[in-house]
């Protein structure tokens, strides 16, 4: 199992690591600060002992860093790791406010969310309604920068699979289940919000800035989409 550094501290720019398997260019460590594509959040990027690592993802219990190129390492050996921190903050930034407004969408309307997709250059959130517009979702965007506003502390913890489960709004995805694990990882907004996740956040809501819409999109009978950014 790969030892998740940004789950202990998300502001981690850098670490050391070990090699423990290179598979072509995916190379697999003992720990990272590289938080994985998954769930709708992208990968982040950066280097590896000056290598260019072009994205991380879940294999297993473990974590694969894709290089650019063939590694010039192997097993054993020891590497430094160098995020691009400037894009992993501005993705943190993002994914805390993507929670914040779903949760604002979801006390207003009860909808859940049907997909998304995190990511520095901007977010899109896919929602369980029939009924939407723009001047409403304007309204809850408000809605939503004025908790950010709050500067409310961000911190997560871990919780027994049927204690989190038990509590009511902790899963807000309509079509998918958290991971088959013992323990859920939560995420928790001040006294706004509480919801399972494995993503990376900032530490207090104030680090957002301000959340501004793009645009909407009708995606079906019951699914509309917004986009926004930061």
């Amino acid at each position: 199992m790969t030892r998740r550094l940004f789950w202990e501290d998300a502001y981690l720019k850098e670490c050391d690591a070990k090699v423990v398997g290179v598979e072509g260019n995916a190379v697999f460590l003992d720990a990272t600060c590289f938080n994985p594509r998954g769930g709708g959040l992208a990968s982040d990027t950066g280097t590896m002992a000056g290598q260019r690592v072009l994205e991380a993802t879940k294999r297993g219990d473990g974590i694969a860093h894709v290089l650019q190129e063939t590694p010039r390492f192997a097993a054993g050996d020891g590497v430094r790791l160098v995020l691009d921190w400037e894009r992993r903050h501005r993705t943190m930034r993002m994914h805390t406010a993507a929670h914040i407004l779903s949760n604002v969408v979801n006390g207003e309307t009860g909808a859940l969310i049907t997909g998304n997709s995190v990511a520095p250059e901007g977010c899109r959130v896919d929602f369980s309604l029939e009924d939407f517009d723009k001047a409403r979702m304007e309204s809850y965007v408000a809605m939503a920068n004025e908790v950010i506003a709050r500067d409310l502390p961000v911190r997560s913890y871990f919780l027994r699979r049927e204690e989190a489960l038990a509590s009511p709004g902790m899963v807000k995805l309509a079509e998918a289940s958290p991971p088959d694990v013992p323990e859920l990882r939560i995420v928790e907004i001040g006294d706004f919000d509480r919801q399972a996740d494995g993503g990376v956040h900032v530490a207090r809501t104030s680090e957002i800035g301000r959340v501004s819409l793009v645009r909407t999109e009708n995606k079906g009978r019951a699914n509309r989409r917004l986009y926004f950014t930061v």
